[in-house]
C-alpha cells in the first residue's frame, strides 16, 4: 500500500447537500423548510417560546439575593504559607499580611482582606489578616504564632 493509494471506505463520507439550487436538486424552492411561517425564515431562535403562554422560566418564583455588603476575601491555606516560608518567599520575622502574601505570589490581587484556612504549619508566624477558620487559628497558636484579626469598616456596617 502506498500513501497515494489511501482512500475512505465506500459510503464513509457523504457529499454536502446544496440547498435551494433549483427544483431538480430535490431541495429547491423552500430548501427543506416547508412553507411560510416564522420557522421557514432565517435567524429564528425560539427556544423558550411557548406560543404566547407565559414561559416556564418566568412562571417560577425568584429565590435568594446577592448581599452587596459581603466582603470579597482572598482565601489562603496554611500549607501554602508554610511552603512559601520554606522556599524563602515569606520572611519569618515580618507579619503575614495581604501585601506580604501578594509579594510572595500566594495571592494574585488584594481584595477586601485575607482569610486563612486550615493546613499544616510549623513556623511561628505573626498573622494580621481579616479572618481565619477555627482549625487555622488553633494551628497558628499551636505552632507558637499569633493571630490578629482585622475588622474592616465595611464589616461593622
Amino acid at each position: 500500500m502506498k500513501l497515494n493509494e489511501l482512500k475512505d471506505n465506500e459510503g464513509a463520507t457523504k457529499e454536502r447537500m446544496r440547498v435551494g439550487r433549483g427544483i431538480g436538486s430535490g431541495k429547491g424552492k423552500t430548501g427543506g423548510r416547508g412553507v411560510k411561517g416564522q420557522k421557514s425564515r432565517t435567524g429564528v431562535a425560539i427556544k423558550g417560546f411557548e406560543g404566547g403562554q407565559m414561559p416556564l422560566h418566568r412562571r417560577l418564583p425568584k429565590r435568594g439575593f446577592t448581599n452587596i455588603f459581603a466582603l470579597d476575601l482572598n482565601e489562603v491555606g496554611l500549607s501554602k504559607i508554610q511552603a512559601a516560608v520554606d522556599a524563602g518567599k515569606l520572611d519569618k520575622g515580618a507579619p503575614v499580611t495581604a501585601e506580604a502574601l501578594k509579594a510572595a505570589g500566594l495571592i494574585r490581587r488584594v481584595k477586601d482582606g485575607v482569610r486563612i484556612l486550615g493546613g499544616e504549619l510549623t513556623a511561628a508566624l505573626t498573622f494580621q489578616v481579616a479572618g481565619a477558620s477555627a482549625p487555622a487559628a488553633a494551628t497558628i497558636e499551636k505552632a507558637g504564632g499569633t493571630l490578629t484579626q482585622l475588622v474592616s469598616a465595611t464589616a461593622e456596617a
